[in-house]
């Protein structure tokens, strides 16, 4: 018989569960955390789209003043101040109902600034904008300063559908000092060619047509003298604008 031979004792050592040991110390155990990278939540997502928006203004309005500042550069081919406007005559469409119109001459500018701008009444956004902000200029350049005789005029590139009645209807929701000014195809050309302004508008366009007319978009600031000083695109705003002029005519009464 063999002999008998103890087996060693083997010591089994079992851990308490968490949640009762917890449990005991009168605390919960912590609680693993899931993964949320990668997870939009609502406050991120607002973020996001926030800056998103705010920078694609951003750019959009650096390329709007690149291609101002290109423009510029075009009209004046030079260093220095262009020499933009000279004579024209065209008709006044803002003068008291006549038969026939009267007329308006670059010589009716002398005396006062002026503020110049190229457009057409079928414009659905572009011009409509930059009026409004042409209307604010004057008011509040006439609130700083109400000596200070500033005129808007707005001369159409549209001549085949722009009628003085039409013209004057269109700048009624404007500022009560707009003076808008028409004239044939010929007179339409030559004034633009004088502001190095250009427009898409063919010569036999239909006055029925329903089409748009692509044109320069500037503000064109002449001083009393009838001279060129400034030009104004879409993306200076009304304020810079203001304080422009505000400069300009201190410099010019030196």
């Amino acid at each position: 018989m063999l002999p008998f031979r103890a087996r060693p004792l083997r010591l089994i050592h079992r851990a308490k569960p968490v949640r009762t040991q917890y449990r005991r110390n009168g605390s919960l155990p912590p609680t693993p955390q899931r993964n949320v990278v990668g997870v939009f939540s609502p406050a991120s997502a607002v973020l996001f789209i926030a800056v998103g928006t705010g920078m694609f203004f951003y750019f959009k309005n650096k390329k709007q003043q690149l291609l101002e500042e290109r423009e510029k550069e075009r009209m004046s081919k030079s260093y220095g101040r262009p020499n933009l406007g000279g004579p024209f005559s065209l008709i006044n469409c803002s003068a008291a109902p006549s038969d026939p119109l009267p007329t308006f001459t670059d010589k009716d500018m002398l005396g006062k600034w002026s503020l110049v701008y190229f457009g057409f009444t079928n414009c659905p956004d572009i011009c409509p904008a930059e009026l409004d902000k042409v209307t604010a200029i004057v008011n509040d350049l006439n609130k700083t300063n109400p000596n200070l005789a500033v005129q808007p005029i707005f001369i159409s590139v549209d001549p085949a559908r722009d009628t003085p009645q039409t013209v004057r209807k269109y700048l009624s929701d404007f500022h009560p000092s707009y003076i808008g000014l028409v004239g044939d195809y010929a007179q339409t050309k030559a004034v633009c060619k004088g502001y190095r302004v250009y427009f898409s508008t063919p010569p036999d366009a239909d006055p029925n047509g329903d089409y748009l007319v692509d044109h320069s978009i500037f503000v064109y600031l002449m001083d009393p003298e009838g001279k060129f000083v400034d030009a104004f695109g879409q993306a200076t705003t009304k304020d810079e604008v203001v304080e422009k002029i505000q400069q300009y005519v201190e410099e010019w009464r030196r």
